[in-house]
């Protein structure tokens, strides 16, 4: 199973937090860093320093790290046009030696928006579904040609489709592209368009009972379209709190206002021996990527802890 620390900067984190983070991510061994793509803080508490830019973030940790992926849980649709988005992605997959991936959905946090002054249409879904056409056809467009798109949203024109990402599209190995990540909990359109653009789809915090029924509608969505499901990954991302003891369980749910209970129940928690069990389970549901949700940047024993005591049970 492949763990992935999943961080949330918008909480409070300045670039120097993550890199610590992304840093301690690559040296204990873990897959991948992923961060959110937000600008405004969720909930009470300090807003300092203020929101870090995803893609930002992740071109300079390209050149910070070698081997981790790097990625989005997710990018929204409505940040930024996918024109850009693909230069952007396309040149911090480049500045990684090809380790980038993309989550994109359709945005849903209004105050955000309304803050900095961008746009939230009360109709997301065709917005993202347009913006996915365009970034897999202008990777996909073979060096010396052009890409011209018009859609409800979107219009490129005679587009030189540069520059392309290192790697490969996971869908089309002859044409460029990253492995794009496609979550969330429609039953029908979300699956749909995970069947159609995505090497990965992702149940974000999702309660474990659903777990299973949301990866077989995917793939009852994959048969459909005559995708073999098993090409897909399947993965969740939950909240992280391990603890060698009860009492550090208890300590580290306090640091992020949390009930070890409630975390239990609902996340990735407890032990390292009750955290094993629960990755296990995880498995058995059909995951195979796990994405770590931390939430308490500064406490990087936590991570050591799981790379410590929970990784190698697992392998």
């Amino acid at each position: 199973m492949d763990l992935r620390i999943f961080t949330e900067p918008q909480q409070g984190a300045s670039y120097d937090d993550l890199l610590a983070v992304a840093r301690a991510t690559e040296t204990l061994g873990f897959d991948a860093f992923f961060r959110s793509d937000h600008f405004q803080r969720m909930g009470d508490g300090d807003p300092l320093p203020g929101p870090t830019d995803a893609w930002t973030t992740l071109a300079g940790l390209a050149r910070e790290t070698s081997r981790i992926r790097l990625g989005t849980l997710v990018t929204s649709a409505t940040f930024r046009h996918p024109g850009v988005l693909a230069v952007q992605v396309a040149q911090v997959d480049q500045m990684s030696g090809g380790r980038v991936e993309l989550g994109l959905g359709a945005g849903w946090f209004a105050a955000e928006h309304a803050a900095y002054g961008i746009p939230f249409p009360a109709k997301r879904f065709g917005l993202l579904t347009e913006q996915l056409e365009v970034l897999t056809g202008l990777w996909g467009t073979p060096v010396g040609e052009r890409f011209d798109h018009a859609g409800e949203h979107y219009t490129l024109t005679d587009s030189p489709a540069l520059p392309k990402p290192v790697q490969a599209s996971p869908l089309d190995p002859a044409r460029a592209g990253v492995p794009i990540i496609v979550g969330g909990n429609g039953p029908k359109r979300t699956p749909a368009l995970a069947a159609r653009f995505a090497a990965e789809y992702n149940a974000a915090f999702p309660a474990k009972a659903d777990i299973a029924t949301r990866f077989a509608t995917v793939r009852a969505a994959c048969e459909s379209i005559g995708r073999d499901p098993d090409s897909l990954v399947y993965s969740v991302a939950l909240v992280l709190c391990a603890g060698a003891t009860d009492a550090e369980v208890a300590r580290r749910a306090a640091a992020i206002g949390r009930e070890p209970a409630e975390l239990r129940a609902n996340g990735v928690a407890g032990t390292t021996a009750e955290v094993v069990d629960t990755l296990g389970a995880l498995g058995e549901l059909g995951a195979s990527r796990v994405y770590l949700q931390v939430l308490d940047l500064h406490d990087l024993d936590h991570l050591d802890l799981v790379a410590r005591e929970v990784m190698p049970a697992l392998a």
